[in-house]
């Protein structure tokens, strides 16, 4: 029995300093303001939190919610630009109706003119006012998401992770996170081999 727990503790050791030495050699791809931020004790927490593996599960479901709800935003953003092309062809058709009825009736050109220039400088202000709302709403959403997960994985005890919006900080964390991938495309490819 003894024997066995001495072996495990061996191997936990061996893949501890294996996990530590890729962190290691990932953070010199880093720029230096980066390098200097990862401290040995930061990576080699980071080495001792991955070691079961819990962590690696985390940042792939993570990673797969992420990916959902991005689609899901490209999707609604995508769905307010067709239906503002949908809106301008109507408008379009409207106006080349318009200006059929009224090509016999030369007076009223001008004035049929100016009236289809309004119309379509109102729709394109709409329309841009609406995108530009649907834009920040996506930002907030993805804000959003953004200290859902550093929230999660502060709590999982994940190393190198808390909730902030500070850019540094934010960017750190986010070549921790590609760290922590690779990192698990490595282990499952040992695996399988």
């Amino acid at each position: 029995m003894m024997l066995q727990d001495q072996s495990n503790k061996e191997e936990l050791q061996h893949r501890h300093y294996v996990l530590l030495n890729e962190l290691q050699k990932m953070s010199r791809e880093l720029p230096g303001k980066f390098q200097q931020r990862l401290s040995y004790d930061l990576l080699s927490a980071l080495a001792s939190a991955l070691l079961d593996g819990t962590a690696f599960e985390i940042v792939k479901g993570l990673e797969e919610v992420q990916h959902l709800e991005e689609k899901s935003l490209f999707t609604q953003r995508q769905k307010l630009i067709n239906d503002h092309k949908s809106q301008r062809h109507e408008m379009n058709k409207k106006h080349k109706e318009l200006l059929l009825e009224n090509q016999n009736k030369p007076h009223n050109l001008p004035l049929i003119e100016a009236q289809v220039e309004r119309e379509l400088d109102t729709m394109e202000r709409r329309c841009e006012e609406e995108m530009k709302k649907r834009d920040a709403k996506i930002i907030l959403e993805l804000d959003q998401k953004l200290m859902d997960q550093q929230s999660m994985l502060e709590k999982a005890g994940v190393p190198g992770f808390y909730v902030t919006n500070n850019r540094q900080d934010v960017r750190l964390q986010m070549y921790l996170l590609e760290f922590i991938t690779r990192l698990a495309a490595k282990e499952k490819e040992l695996r399988n081999s």
